[in-house]
């Protein structure tokens, strides 16, 4: 091998943190952690879908590590047996470590997304059953309660966290403008405003439901018409570039085979 060097360090490395005892691996792992910080806001992101404490954020970060120490391994045993220079093997290690953890960080970011949609969908369906639950006599809390027992879902399971909360001693009120703002959804936090304002004032909940029920419905029928106009551009691609070519050349084809038949002749 023709990089003495870094077969040293390599194995150099991992013998020092064996044999030294003071070092713990783990510490040094969350002081690396705490030292750089977190620019991305992960911990909103993790909080977002219910992982809110801090060893669950120590477990991204412990995944980023892991993943990005092992690739970076992988690529110097690979630069070491293809006997590659110093300066493409810490190119390619500083390319892959950091795009490894950004990949990670992005998979976190559209699993966000993915449950605010989520979200989205599922409103619609929800305040249609609040609406008749509360028309048929319910309390708001027992309808919700009825919910969170018979749906399943992302918004289903905020739900369920109000009814803890009440059931805590949490006043009514509080744990639905909680539910507001951890939802990073403008239609949830209207609603939840209206509610809350409907309980203060003692105006009719059931009107307040029905209205937000037409606006939800809009809302899902402009979101399904937007996704069906994206899909139709998108099945307009195989026929714009495949299909109609083949159709304009087994419509001209006839006349071109007649044409050179002509000019030969």
């Amino acid at each position: 091998m023709n990089n003495p060097l870094i077969v040293t360090l390599l194995f150099l490395i991992p013998a020092f943190l064996i044999l030294n005892e003071d070092f713990s691996l783990e510490r040094a792992s969350i002081k690396s952690i705490h030292r750089v910080g977190d620019r991305t806001s992960v911990r909103a992101k993790l909080a977002e879908l219910g992982y809110s404490t801090e060893s669950d954020y120590e477990n991204f970060r412990y995944k980023q590590l892991i993943v990005s120490s092992g690739l970076s391994f992988s690529i110097i045993l690979f630069g070491i047996f293809k006997d590659s220079s110093l300066a493409t093997i810490l190119s390619i290690l500083l390319i892959a470590f950091s795009g490894s953890i950004l990949l990670l960080e992005r998979n976190l970011t559209q699993r966000v997304k993915t449950y605010r949609v989520g979200i989205e969908e599922e409103f619609p369906a929800i305040v249609e059953m609040l609406t008749l639950s509360i028309s048929a006599g319910e309390s708001p809390l027992s309808a919700i309660q009825r919910i969170t027992n018979r749906g399943s879902g992302a918004l289903v399971a905020q739900l369920s966290k109000v009814v803890d909360e009440v059931s805590s001693g949490a006043p009514f009120e509080e744990a639905l403008d909680a539910l507001g703002r951890r939802l990073h959804s403008l239609s949830v936090r209207r609603f939840i405003d209206s509610i809350v304002i409907a309980i203060s004032r003692g105006a009719p909940l059931v009107e307040v439901l029905q209205s937000h029920a037409e606006e939800a419905q809009s809302l899902q029928r402009n979101r399904i018409t937007a996704i069906a106009a994206k899909a139709e551009m998108s099945m307009m691609v195989p026929v714009v570039f495949l299909i109609l070519p083949i159709s304009i050349l087994f419509a001209l084809w006839p006349s071109l085979s007649n044409l050179n038949l002509f000019a030969q002749g």
